[in-house]
């Protein structure tokens, strides 16, 4: 059992940045794969960053790559995106989700066992 909780959206002009957070509570993330996704009005999911346990690999999807990045302080029981660069077309609400173990697939929204409850940003031209 885990709770997850973002935070850090809010209002930035393009070409700006901010940093998410996802804090952790329940349990410890240290053997989770974490994931960062999106979701704008009238679109499906869309996957953005994910992490392995200790932060050895990562992974980004193809509108994010060159200017966001995903990392983790598992001491904190905390994972963070950074976001830079960033364009109108970013906005959307970005949730934080976790995967406790077994086969996984990144992108997928499907094998992500715990969802916070999101955090809005809007990117305004």
């Amino acid at each position: 059992q885990i709770h997850l909780v973002e935070s850090g959206g809010g209002l930035v002009q393009a070409g700006g940045s901010l940093r998410l957070s996802c804090a952790a509570s329940g349990r410890a993330l240290g053997a989770d794969n974490m994931g960062w996704f999106r979701q704008a009005p009238g679109k499906e999911r869309e996957f953005v960053a994910a992490i392995t346990p200790t932060g050895m690999i990562t992974y980004y999807g193809d509108s994010v790559k060159g200017r966001f990045s995903i990392s983790r302080d598992n001491a904190k029981n905390t994972v963070y995106l950074q976001m830079n660069s960033l364009k109108p077309e970013d906005t959307a609400v970005y949730y934080c989700a976790a995967d406790n173990g077994g086969a996984w697939y990144a992108p997928r929204v499907s094998e992500y066992d715990y969802w916070g409850q999101g955090t809005q940003v809007t990117v305004s031209s």
